[in-house]
Formats: structure tokens, C-alpha cells, sequence
């Protein structure tokens, strides 16, 4: 491979494996040097004004192709965020100069957006991201889309009260919490809040954190979808010495609370109508 078009590759690369050609012709690269390279395969051309490496996911490159950008559920996977169901068709967001139809099967999203969109970029910022989650999820699973990109840091609370939301993003921002890890302690949160008992989310006893801590002493964990192997040791280990010092554990898994929520509530609720919150 001649070193230019090494160099090309690279910085293709380097920019995630896609670009526009204006960066490219910025970086110094000449067209001939492009053409060489999608001549030989190893770049390929979406579309006029972009290039990108021949391993680029098929989602990315149907953006380029149509000129679009991902958004909302779509680029939810790409921030990796909390999701309660990935599945289903992609969202899209059109930019407002480009009107027109969408020749590709998604649920399309017009309109200005909070954030300016870089020309170059292909995934939405997340602010914009969490105001269209708020509009297509149901509000628990809205919120715990919020509550992770919150917890993983990719926006803070404080920069989205100051942003132009809509009533549902206000009503979501309203009851969101940077302290959940994954979505099921969001709903741990939403679903038990009628109980009218202290409930906090992960916090830490004993060394290791918990899931949920209800009133003093009844302990809430939920085992992941994949919760074995030496994880599930050491939780049951973790489970044992909370006894010791006098905390009361209710362990359920990832199926109980997505699918059989009233038998999950119903042990919650006898746990703590026989006192098992309570300081010893």
C-alpha cells in the first residue's frame, strides 16, 4: 500500500471510520489519493461528500447514504445507556435544511434540535438523544434513560434544566437521579415511591454497594441477565454477612422485575409490614 493512502486510512480511522471528503481535502489528502483508495477497495463512498472504511456499521453508512443522523433509541445504543427494549426500528433525525422524504424504513424525527448538529457528526448529541427519548418511551423507561446517562456522566443534570425542554423532558428531568446504575433501580425507585419509606438507591454497606437500601435494614439486590460465575459468588458471599450484621436481603433477578413485578412488590410489601426496615 503506497504511504499515502496508508496515511489516509489511517486518519479515516482515527475519525471513527468515516468522514467527510471537505476534512479529508483540509488534511491535505489530494483526490487522486482518495480515488486510489476506493479504487482498490480499501474506502468506500456512501455518498458525495463522504468516505468511510469498508467495516463501518451498516446503520452508520445507511446515515451517510440518506443523510441522516442517528437519534434517540438508535444512538441510545451508540452512548450505551440504559435501554429497556433495543430491539425495533432505527431512529432517525433529518436535519431541518433537508426536508423532504426519508427512503429508509425508521421512525423519523423532524424538526429543530436542542443542540446544534455538527455537519460531520452522525450520532445526535445526547442532549438531544434524551429530549426524544422523553417524547417516544413510556415515562418509567424514559427515566431510567436519563437516570443512566446521568450516571455514566455524559450530561449533567444541571447543563439539561437550562436547555429548552419540552413538557415531557421537563416532567422526565423533574424526577431523574444521577445515583442509578442500570435501569431496573430506576424502577425500583418509580414503583415503590407509594410505600412512602426512605429508599436509596445504590448505596454502600459493608464494603459493596446494593441496589436498593429500603427504611434501615431491608436490602433490595437485582441480579443482571448474566449474574454468574464468580459475580454471583461473591453477591451471595456479600448476601451472607449483610444477615450477620443484621440486615434483611430480598434477592430477585433481571425476569422477576421486568416480568413479574406484582410477586417482586408483593415480597417488598411483606418485608416491610413486618418490620423488617426497621432499626434492630
Amino acid at each position: 500500500m503506497a504511504p499515502r493512502i496508508s496515511a489516509l486510512i489511517d486518519f479515516v480511522s482515527d475519525c471513527g471510520g468515516y468522514v467527510r471528503t471537505a476534512r479529508v481535502t483540509e488534511r491535505g489528502f489530494g483526490r487522486r489519493t482518495v480515488d486510489a483508495a476506493v479504487a482498490g477497495g480499501l474506502l468506500t463512498r456512501p455518498r458525495r461528500g463522504w468516505i468511510a472504511v469498508r467495516s463501518t456499521p451498516r446503520m452508520l453508512y445507511d446515515a451517510m447514504t440518506f443523510g441522516l443522523v442517528l437519534t434517540c433509541r438508535t444512538a441510545a445504543q451508540h452512548y450505551d445507556i440504559w435501554l429497556h427494549d433495543p430491539e425495533g426500528e432505527p431512529h432517525v433525525a433529518v436535519p431541518v435544511a433537508r426536508g423532504g422524504r426519508v427512503p429508509v424504513r425508521a421512525k423519523v424525527h423532524w424538526g429543530a434540535p436542542l443542540i446544534p448538529r455538527d455537519p460531520d457528526a452522525l450520532i445526535d448529541p445526547i442532549e438531544n438523544v434524551l429530549a426524544y427519548i422523553a417524547e417516544c418511551e413510556p415515562f418509567e423507561q424514559a427515566l431510567a434513560t436519563w437516570d443512566s446517562a446521568f450516571n455514566k456522566g455524559l450530561v449533567e443534570m444541571a447543563a439539561m434544566s437550562r436547555l429548552l425542554l419540552r413538557p415531557a423532558a421537563r416532567r422526565v428531568l423533574a424526577e431523574a437521579s444521577p445515583f442509578a446504575d442500570a435501569g431496573l433501580e430506576t424502577y425500583l425507585r418509580t414503583r415503590l415511591r407509594w410505600l412512602r419509606v426512605p429508599l436509596r438507591i445504590q448505596t454502600w454497606i459493608h464494603g459493596h454497594r446494593v441496589d436498593a437500601l429500603i427504611g434501615a435494614r431491608l436490602v433490595v439486590q437485582i441480579d443482571g441477565k448474566h449474574h454468574v460465575g464468580a459475580q454471583r459468588s461473591e453477591d451471595i458471599k456479600h448476601d451472607a454477612e449483610l444477615k450477620l450484621l443484621g440486615y434483611h436481603v430480598i434477592r430477585v433477578s433481571y425476569t422477576q422485575v421486568m416480568f413479574d413485578w406484582p410477586a417482586v412488590q408483593d415480597l417488598i410489601m411483606r418485608a416491610v409490614a413486618q418490620g423488617l426496615h426497621l432499626e434492630a
